[in-house]
């Protein structure tokens, strides 16, 4: 106080206007994970401007103390901020009254009043920041990050409104101030508002990115379980995951597509779940009713799918992935470009892998032959120009799927890698 002149406290109606300001705003204060919001900080600015260091550091430490009282705040952290609302409020004035802005014009006081908050609001940040460090490990860096950069849009706005009450004061005195102060209490609720919103969206989003991770677990348990139950159609679907995958790249799709599609390979006969033991595992030729049941495995896996949170495209996939061009597929009889594009890809490569798979119920032909039989039904069955790239991929590159090994099997069914990689952002 040995800086504080007898002036300082004058007119005293204006102290105790800011003391009751700073006590009231710090009382309506809103707190989030990781910021708390109070209009304090303008009265303490405004203090510093218009009356010295003694009042700013009285009303700083006045503030403090009621706080500490209402939070109950234990005596380390009752210390760490009555030091830090004496230190940076007494700076704040010696500032000011160091580059003579009492007797300032209005616009260099206007700004000099901008350049104190600014300067005041970044000290208050490091003193309260760097105790966090020791208390917390919270990096510097860190904090900088997650609290003071988010807030500076509003902080702004906020010594906007400090230069308005202090200019204000300075032109026409005391009464019209109690307006500005209805406007200091509007903005510190539109901001606490936003604040509450933006904290709301971060739950959100995490609540959200967790249950996508247990429900893609889910599936990564039902691929497993249905490769326990039949190893066949479980290495089938990552043979298809991995040779749809090198279609889409082919004909030049996005990264995400290529995720996508591949998703929708390793769960495209996930509706065989359902199916009785003597479909799933037949060693005979199935009748008209067995039909009936396989022919509604692709509409299965799709419900089944379509019910995880950001899976919707990949049901649409499945639902597709046994329609033909030429209309005569099921489940909808959609025809040529009706049928999904990445669908249409999950075709061709599962019409590949049944006829040159080794472990399946019927005798595998060659790489020739499949590429014949391709090319036969291409235009009917399948979509002619992705047989051909296709074709191309296997002339070109040898691309092929070890059935008889489970690392295939293991390497396509990467869930973490590649399901989750897909389902999170989606989720989010």
């Amino acid at each position: 106080m040995a800086t504080s002149r007898t002036s300082d406290w004058e007119p005293l109606s204006l102290v105790l206007l800011l003391t009751a300001l700073a006590i009231v705003s710090d009382a309506v204060a809103i707190g989030t994970r990781s910021l708390r919001l109070s209009g304090a900080f303008i009265s303490l600015v405004v203090a510093m401007a218009l009356l010295g260091p003694g009042p700013a550091v009285m009303i700083g430490l006045v503030t403090t103390a009621i706080d500490a009282v209402r939070h109950r705040l234990r005596t380390t952290a009752l210390l760490a901020n009555m030091s830090a609302y004496a230190t940076f409020p007494l700076v704040g004035a010696l500032l000011v009254r160091a580059v003579g802005m009492e007797d300032a014009d209005d616009i260099d006081f206007a700004l000099g009043i901008f350049a104190v908050f600014a300067i005041t609001n970044a000290l208050n940040f490091f003193l309260i920041a760097a105790p966090r460090r020791v208390t917390h490990g919270l990096h510097l860096r860190d904090q900088v990050r997650d609290m003071f950069v988010p807030m500076l849009p509003s902080e702004a706005l906020a010594g906007a409104l400090t230069v308005a009450i202090a200019v204000t004061y300075n032109l026409v005195g005391f009464a019209p101030l109690i307006a500005l102060i209805g406007v200091l209490f509007l903005f510190q609720v539109l901001t606490r508002e936003l604040l509450t919103s933006q904290d709301r969206a971060e739950q959100l989003e995490a609540r959200s990115t967790q249950l996508a991770s247990l429900q893609v677990g889910v599936l990564a348990a039902l691929v497993q379980t249905l490769s326990l139950r039949d190893r066949m159609t479980a290495r089938h679907s990552a043979a298809v995951a991995r040779y749809a995958r090198a279609i889409a790249e082919e004909v030049g799709c996005t990264t995400a597509e290529q995720e996508l599609v591949h998703t929708a390979g390793l769960l495209h006969d996930i509706g065989k779940f359902a199916f009785p033991d003597r479909i799933l595992l037949a060693n005979r030729k199935l009748d008209d009713d067995d039909w009936k049941i396989v022919r509604t495995h692709p509409y299965q896996g799709a419900r089944l799918v379509r019910r995880i949170n950001g899976y919707g495209p990949v049901a649409e996939i499945i639902l597709a992935h046994h329609e033909r061009i030429d209309g005569r597929g099921y489940p909808r009889g959609l025809t040529g470009e009706q049928i999904p594009l990445l669908s249409r890809m999950i075709s061709i490569a599962d019409t590949y892998d049944v006829m040159t798979a080794r472990d399946s119920y019927r005798d595998p032909v060659s790489q020739a032959e499949a590429i014949a039989e391709l090319r036969r039904v291409s235009g009917a069955q399948l979509d002619g120009e992705l047989v051909e790239a296709f074709i191309r991929i296997l002339e070109r590159s040898g691309l092929q799927f070890q059935h008889t090994t489970d690392a295939d099997f293991e390497r396509e069914l990467d869930f973490d890698a590649r399901v989750r990689g897909y389902a999170l952002p989606q989720a989010a």
